[in-house]
């Protein structure tokens, strides 16, 4: 019994510090608005714009603008390559379990490896595996609302003043 309760005992850390209100507040609402304004645009265009991932792209964005996984780089480039990576190996070998799993792997990896990892792009490989897009996919939705997404970003936390957005473009 002691080797099983062993198992779920935690690390004992802390719960991380509160968010101040001001950084609540304008997090939550830049979700609003960034997302608002992909979903107008989609509308009003013929290229979709709306992918599932950019909500909790949303997340890191507005909510954690200093980290290293909310900056443009990792946001156009981690959903751009993400993208890539499941559209070729569907376009390869189909949609199959093992394919949609070396996809999210090697996403993953090129992620990493490029020093670009955006977690929520991690989800892009499911996401196209089981929408079976075209090729376009990458340009709508994929780069075009991933790049709206940094300048909405840029644009909603100059303003908000929450932070000095971006640490780095590129």
């Amino acid at each position: 019994m002691a080797q099983f309760e062993n198992i779920f005992r935690s690390s004992g850390n802390p719960l991380p510090a509160k968010h101040p209100l001001s950084h609540i507040l304008v997090g939550g609402l830049g979700g609003i608005v960034a997302i608002a304004i992909l979903a107008l645009m989609d509308g009003s265009l013929e290229a979709a714009l709306l992918l599932g991932s950019f909500g909790a792209s949303c997340v890191l964005i507005f909510g954690f603008p200093e980290a290293p996984f909310s900056q443009p780089r990792n946001i156009i480039a981690g959903h751009g390559l993400s993208s890539f990576v499941g559209l070729l190996l569907l376009t390869l070998f189909g949609p199959t379990w093992w394919a949609l799993a070396l996809a999210a792997g090697l996403a993953i990896a090129l992620m990493m490896a490029t020093r670009t990892v955006h977690p929520p792009a991690g989800s892009n490989p499911v996401i196209i595996f089981l929408a079976q897009p075209g090729w376009d996919f990458l340009l709508f939705p994929t780069l075009t609302g991933a790049v709206l997404l940094v300048i909405v970003a840029w644009v909603f936390l100059k303003l908000s003043k929450r932070s000095a957005y971006p640490a780095y473009w590129w």
